[in-house]
């Protein structure tokens, strides 16, 4: 690992840190301890998916014309000013502005940060620099939320006002990180194919790409929609299970991933892409089954919790096998000097399913036990199936870069078949 890569990795702790400080409080936060309601709460986590949702189409091509570094330090100032703002306001309206600054900077965090790590890794090195990545971002979100926890008081205010001091301190120190790196040489603006818009066009014209997305849709849409909105309510309200123990849960999540994540990763590094996208699907589908136990089963209550953290733990298991093949896959299946623009579509797809996961989970998670389990069990199976007609789409290169050697180059450059494909 480089020193460039081992700033990024740098980058994308602090930024997690930051981040876990303030996310679990910000409902209580606006809700109760600024007095400003519920339904402003809801609003305020709204804002943070709207935000993302306009700003990222714009993210791509941005990082296309003017690289990936300058877009996220423009992103972490903007962040850094949303999180300070957002702890000094006491109106709806400020708390709303402030909110959008904090989610746009946020979302575009991840396309930028993506990018860097495509530019300054090659085809072999760049699995391992995501399973990287992943670990320290559920790290670092573990730590601050811990940390964030025995400094918050409900009763103080001031405590959250430290908290998203905190927070914009992590973001702007940040700045000043990544303001180090050098990055490689990208292709100029005249470089790139499809300018004017056309980006867009090729993208939605690469077939592989476009059915990546809708993988990405349902993988996003029945796992990490349903962590904090309908699993949660269903746990709560089909199976019994106490605030503590999907406390445990969530921990017994990260606790897997950071357990298994380098565990994993010789194993699918080895193996295609696409069949291990599709075993994730089988896994998760266990997952559900699982669960399905613990909120329908007759067992104890005991069985009952043991079941629901085991649900999440299996779900840990899948995100660790799909972090070194989902990010690496885009990046090859983009041309060279595109990578900004198909880091920020796929963002913007995982933004899509991350608003729709809770608004349909959340109350049949809630309500409706027996359907919602086989609904998301029967979306795991699809994620299988997608990730099998998808292995048809791509080029051993792309499917297995182990075996290819050099006919994936590094820096997010395209085997010569996608290249000559998407000409």
């Amino acid at each position: 690992m480089g020193a460039e890569m081992r700033r990024i990795h740098v980058g994308n702790a602090l930024s997690a840190f930051g981040l876990g400080f303030t996310v679990p409080y910000l409902y209580v936060y606006v809700a109760q301890v600024r007095d400003l309601g519920a339904m402003t709460a809801s609003l305020v986590l709204a804002v943070f998916a709207v935000a993302a949702l306009v700003v990222l189409p714009f993210a791509g091509r941005a990082i296309v014309r003017r690289g990936p570094l300058p877009v996220l330090l423009v992103a972490l100032v903007t962040a850094a000013l949303g999180a300070l703002s957002l702890g000094l306001s006491g109106s709806p309206t400020t708390v709303l502005l402030s909110a959008a600054a904090l989610g746009a900077g946020q979302a575009v965090m991840q396309p930028a940060l993506a990018t860097m790590i495509v530019d300054c890794s090659s085809a072999e090195t760049r699995s391992r620099a995501f399973a990287t990545q992943f670990f320290l971002q559920n790290l670092g979100l573990g730590v601050g939320g811990l940390i964030g926890g025995h400094l918050v008081d409900i009763t103080r205010a001031g405590s959250f006002t430290l908290l998203f001091s905190i927070e914009a301190a992590m973001f702007l120190l940040l700045v000043v990180v990544m303001s180090t790196v050098r990055m490689p040489r990208s292709p100029k603006i005249e470089d790139v194919p499809g300018r004017n818009g056309g980006g867009w066009r090729q993208l939605l014209g690469n077939r592989a790409m476009v059915q990546l997305c809708v993988l990405g849709f349902v993988l996003f849409f029945a796992c990490y929609g349903q962590f904090e909105s309908g699993l949660s309510a269903y746990g709560v309200e089909a199976a019994g299970i106490s605030t503590s123990a999907l406390g445990t849960a969530l921990a017994a999540n990260t606790a897997m991933i950071v357990v298994a994540q380098f565990a994993v990763l010789k194993f699918v590094e080895r193996r295609k892409r696409s069949r291990v996208i599709a075993a994730v699907g089988l896994i998760w589908a266990l997952a559900w089954v699982v669960a399905g136990y613990a909120g329908l089963g007759h067992g104890s209550q005991a069985m009952a919790t043991a079941a629901f953290v085991s649900t999440y733990a299996l779900f840990g298991l899948g995100e660790a096998m799909l972090s070194p093949t989902v990010a690496p896959l885009v990046a090859d299946l983009a041309p060279s000097g595109m990578a900004g623009q198909y880091n920020s579509a796929f963002a913007l797809v995982k933004q899509l399913a991350l608003a729709v996961g809770p608004a349909v989970g959340g109350p049949m998670g809630a309500s409706l036990h027996a359907p919602y389990i086989l609904t998301f069990l029967l979306f795991s199976l699809g994620i299988t199936f997608l990730a099998v007609r998808l292995g048809r789409q791509l080029t051993p290169a792309q499917n297995q870069p182990s075996l290819a050697g050099s006919r994936v180059v590094a820096r997010g450059t395209a085997p010569v078949e996608q290249v000559t494909t998407a000409a």
